[in-house]
């Protein structure tokens, strides 16, 4: 209680050096001081206002590259897949949201908590996410990328106010040359604050640090692993850098089951998505997630298993195009149902999902070119064929084509 009491009247110490200082300092040049201010924070403060607006909401998206490929890049990948486990461990245990971001301060990385990660999200705390100071202002990625140094930020220490609820710890975490690669951060609502969390984001970054050490050397021109690209929709393969990965048929449901569930499954809930009532051992349920993880080159966190590179999906494409309104693009994706040949409960209620939302927005929709491209996946959908009927003009040449579906859909 008495910890908890020492926070609130910090946070209230800084709200109000906050509400004094930061206002005056956005129209001339003072030198703020107070006991409950660091030289470091209010530096920061002076410099980020010229581009950052405190009441500002959430963090700017990142531009250029995908976060996909920004991470398939990183040398920070590996190192940080190896240690997935206890990131996710310490993230779930203390209620933390674990980032890590590259050079420039995009997180490219997160885990945590279903709660604290949603929190997160709202400002942006989230792949893709810019930190860096002249995009977010005053906080502790900042800090760290520009001093070298790890470094926290509490409460209304940050300049933006939607961050005054956060606690956040960071260290910059160096290649073997001594380069700065990017930080590792730990963060959580300020009512959390510990001590121990700076050690712990020092151990962790030492950890990640001697790994990239001991990793073998790339060779010379030797470019990184690509982006695996599922394809699920009407068949069933994957695919990096235009080599098949050997994967059976139940790795294959595995990673496509991870591909559209980003945030990842319990071991309980997969196997239930995979097996249902089947009685299937523990031991070869792991082997398939171990046969699917070294195919991959690693790729899938333990204990809460999701995937951590970045795989491309068809299936998840038609639903992200689906929900920017862009059936169109959703089409070009859709080739079939989702891996038609499974019976894994979590994959056919999946493919149903997916047939459903496409049909609807098809008959929904007042284009023939989409009615008929839908029908060409769906030959038996009488309702989809004499939809496509309607909309097509008479005298249109591809009227002969619907009436042939449309009498093959009524024969069957």
């Amino acid at each position: 209680m008495s910890q908890r009491s020492d926070l609130r009247r910090r946070r209230a110490a800084l709200e109000d050096e906050w509400s004094r200082w930061v206002p005056r300092l956005r129209t001339a040049t003072v030198s703020p001081c107070g006991g409950a201010l660091r030289p470091e924070v209010t530096a920061s403060w002076a410099r980020s206002l010229g581009s950052v607006d405190p009441a500002r909401d959430s963090a700017p998206a990142c531009g250029g590259r995908t976060v996909s490929e920004r991470w398939a890049a990183s040398p920070l990948r590996r190192p940080v897949h190896d240690l997935a486990g206890e990131l996710h461990s310490i993230a779930h245990d203390a209620g933390f949201v674990t980032a890590v971001t590259d050079e420039s301060g995009t997180i490219l990385w997160t885990c945590g908590g279903r709660t604290m990660r949603h929190r997160a999200e709202r400002v942006n705390f989230a792949p893709g996410g810019r930190w860096d100071e002249s995009a977010m202002g005053t906080n502790a990625l900042s800090l760290a990328l520009r001093t070298g140094r790890p470094s926290t930020v509490f409460s209304a220490e940050h300049l933006v106010t939607a961050l005054h609820g956060w606690v956040c710890y960071c260290a910059p975490v160096r290649g073997p040359d001594g380069r700065v690669l990017g930080v590792l951060d730990l963060s959580t609502t300020w009512d959390r604050s510990h001590p121990l969390a700076m050690s712990t984001v020092r151990s962790l970054v030492t950890a990640i640090e001697g790994r990239l050490r001991t990793e073998s050397p790339t060779r010379p021109g030797a470019a990184a692993p690509g982006p695996v690209r599922l394809t699920c929709l009407g068949t069933g393969r994957a695919e990096r850098d235009g080599a098949a990965l050997p994967l059976r048929p139940r790795q294959l449901e595995i990673l496509t089951l991870l591909a559209l569930e980003p945030r990842g499954y319990t071991p309980e809930r997969l196997r239930e998505a995979l097996y249902g009532d089947r009685p299937v051992t523990a031991s070869t349920f792991k082997a398939e997630i171990s046969h699917l993880r070294r195919a991959l080159g690693g790729g899938i966190a333990p204990r809460r298993y999701a995937l951590t590179l970045p795989v491309s999906c068809d299936a998840a494409d038609v639903l992200r195009a689906l929900e920017q309104g862009d059936l169109t693009t959703a089409l070009r994706h859709y080739r079939g149902p989702l891996l038609p040949r499974s019976e894994a409960p979590g994959l056919v209620e999946w493919r149903a999902r997916l047939e459903v939302a496409v049909r609807e927005a098809v008959l929904a929709g007042p284009r023939p070119e989409h009615a008929l491209r839908y029908g060409a996946c769906a030959p038996y959908d009488a309702e989809v064929h004499e939809h496509a009927l309607r909309l097509l003009p008479p005298g249109d040449p591809r009227r002969p084509i619907v009436v042939g579906r449309l009498r093959t859909a009524l024969n069957d």
